[in-house]
């Protein structure tokens, strides 16, 4: 059955309907009150004139639908499998920004309070979101050092021997240890902090007040001081705190700017009527995202501006009925108003829906005069310059980067490949490298390379260099492979001439070959090293020369982190007797590294194992610190402490 006569068989319900090409990878997803009605629409002449539709329609060869009871269902479903499958025709929500919430683990024997973006039915409370972000970290410092509640990682649903620093410091209430604290005094600072996070200032200042006067008429004056540090600090957090509650009116406004296929749109979080945050959204080549052509029997006002659309380019009302679906269904805090510059489809089931999720009044605007209005234009004047600052000064077009790093450079050609090099070790140890690929204006990650060093021994970067270049050109040598417009190395003068070494010992010379110097930011090219290119901090090519090696000195970092891990589950701590994988773990897991446990005396180590297996590992690491010494009763070099550890 070809795609025209499927179509005919759907059904004339709601639903979500998933175009798919011919590898049978879904392309398009939207949602319709008539399947069949909204379906056969992209079959129209005047709707494949469209160049987007077009183009989709070239591509579709089948088309899978999933029928469902309302259109709530369907906007509900479309958003999931949206975010699920990432067809390349719609739009995407691309920004991975989330804002903190404060979490207090209510399940837990001693709850705990910290910053978290994920949200959990586990159980917790959570109170936010946070607007600034950083506003979340500061108040659950400021609840840790005022309510005395831990924030930490350790597992406070057993006891363990002794407490750490943040007790003997006073800053925590020491939970961790058993009779360090009355369970009666823990759980009346956590309501504590219940009633703070909950914005119930009032009832809170009252129970400080009364047992402040109470510690007092008993002469606890230690305790009564305390009492009167938290009122105090509870009226500096009362300033401070900006908590999204459903008793502020509070808005999220939305302006964009649009221009030659790229798009910027700006976003402020308005809270108790103050712009508390802004945030933006890129979109680039949007000549690759098809919109829904086809308008709901509730959208015939929206009628004549479609048929507008579908001869341009880029359909704001489109555009923002599908941004925000993805922006704002399934997320845990709505705003009571969303102010958009353009009515859209779907608004009033959206609006519908959102209230549903919420419990509440939700309201989806599109203001014409007024207030909310200038606020609209605000945030389209905020747009334009994050658009003007994103793509017309940060980003020339790709080929003319391209034409001027040639002529930065004196490349004999301009160039559409590069590849770059970068080593990274730990004085000398688990040393590797890493290659990555620039192509045609973009990292091509499918052609990234990382390598394990297998001659060299010990801290010689120029050696490691040598090494991974023969390694690379003489296999492409032997395949008969071209080789790259330009080789860039990350690294001054000796790792540029080391790079040439290794291309001349396989008779390669005239390669062009380039390194760019960490700090300085120069770039030496091969043969002119007596004249560096110096660039301008804004240049383009500078920026793209930084991002190549920026991504190289990345790659290499994560591939070296990784054999770490590899060699650590391995270490030495299995040679302990009395200790096995389950121990290491734990070990590992309590005190971070193998330089922590190292470090660590025989009562630490007993918050893991028991005292027999802790006087073990101590006894090991003792001896192993005697055979360090060398004849002449020198330290004999071991691993760098990781404060002063540097990724090469």
């Amino acid at each position: 059955m070809d795609l025209h006569q499927k179509i005919r068989t759907l059904p004339q319900q709601p639903g979500v309907y998933l175009y798919k090409n011919a590898e049978g990878e879904v392309i398009y997803v939207g949602k319709a009150k008539n399947l069949r009605s909204r379906v056969s629409s992209y079959l129209l002449k005047a709707n494949q004139a469209n160049a987007k539709t077009g183009t989709l329609m070239r591509e579709a060869v089948d088309v899978d639908y999933i029928q469902v009871a309302n259109n709530h269902e369907a906007l509900a479903l479309e958003n999931n499998l949206i975010k699920q499958r990432k067809p390349r025709f719609n739009i995407l929500l691309r920004d991975d920004k989330t804002y903190p919430y404060v979490k207090l683990t209510m399940g837990d024997r001693h709850p705990k309070v910290f910053v978290t973006r994920k949200l959990r039915k586990d159980g917790g409370q959570y109170f936010g979101p946070y607007f600034p972000g950083n506003l979340a970290y500061r108040i659950v410092d400021l609840i840790h050092r005022s309510f005395l509640i831990p924030s930490c990682k350790v597992d406070l649903n057993r006891y363990h021997p002794r407490p750490c620093l943040e007790y003997y410091i006073k800053r925590c209430l020491g939970p961790c240890v058993e009779n360090l604290v009355a369970p009666e005094a823990y759980r009346e600072a956590v309501r504590d902090v219940q009633l703070f996070l909950e914005g119930k200032e009032g009832e809170l200042e009252g129970r400080l007040k009364q047992r402040m006067g109470e510690a007092a008429a008993n002469e606890q004056f230690e305790l009564a001081a305390k009492m009167r540090d938290q009122l105090i600090t509870l009226q500096e957090l009362q300033a401070k705190q900006r908590i999204a509650s459903t008793e502020n009116e509070d808005a999220d406004v939305f302006g964009f700017h649009f221009d030659k296929e790229m798009l910027a749109v700006a976003q402020f979080h308005m809270r108790e009527g103050k712009i508390v945050d802004k945030r933006d959204f890129f979109w680039e080549d949007l000549q690759d995202v098809s919109f829904e052509m086809g308008v709901e029997e509730d959208d015939a006002s929206l009628a004549d501006a479609d048929v507008t659309s579908q001869q341009q380019s880029f359909s704001p009302t489109l555009f923002f009925s599908a941004f925000l679906k993805q922006l704002y269904l399934d997320q845990p805090y709505v705003p009571r108003q969303i102010l958009v510059p353009v009515e859209f489809p779907d608004r009033v089931a959206l609006t519908s829906a959102l209230s549903e999720q919420s419990k509440r009044k939700v309201e989806i605007l599109a203001p014409q005069r007024g207030d909310k209005r200038s606020l609209l234009d605000l945030a389209g004047t905020n747009a334009k310059q994050s658009y003007d600052q994103r793509f017309r000064t940060l980003q020339p077009s790709k080929k003319a980067i391209a034409e001027a790093l040639q002529d930065a450079l004196n490349l004999p050609e301009v160039p559409t490949r590069i590849e770059c090099f970068d080593i990274s070790h730990i004085q000398g140890a688990e040393t590797v490298a890493s290659m990555v690929v620039w192509e045609n204006g973009d990292m091509k990650k499918a052609d990234y390379r990382k390598f394990k060093l297998k001659t060299v021994t010990g801290v010689d970067d120029f050696a490691s260099m040598h090494e991974i270049l023969v390694r690379r050109y003489s296999k492409l040598q032997a395949n008969n492979e071209p080789f790259p417009s330009l080789i860039l190395i990350d690294g001054g003068l000796g790792q540029l001439h080391a790079a040439y070494a290794a291309l001349e010992s396989i008779g390669v010379t005239l390669q062009p070959l380039a390194s760019i110097a960490k700090r300085e930011e120069v770039i030496y090219v091969y043969g002119q090293e007596d004249d560096p290119v110096v660039l301008d901090r804004r240049s383009p090519v500078l920026h793209l020369v930084q991002r190549i090696r920026d991504e190289s000195h990345r790659f290499a970092i994560s591939y070296h982190r990784k054999r770490r891990e590899m060699r650590d589950r391995d270490s030495e701590l299995l040679q302990i007797p009395g200790v096995g994988p389950t121990t290491r773990k734990r070990l590992i897991e309590h005190f971070g590294s193998l330089r922590g446990i190292k470090a660590a005396g025989p009562d630490a180590l007993t918050a893991v194992v028991n005292a027999a297996t802790a006087k073990k590992i101590r006894a090991y690491f003792d001896g192993e610190r005697e055979a360090a010494i060398d004849g002449n009763g020198v330290p004999v070099e071991t691993e760098t402490p990781p404060e002063f550890r540097i990724l090469q």
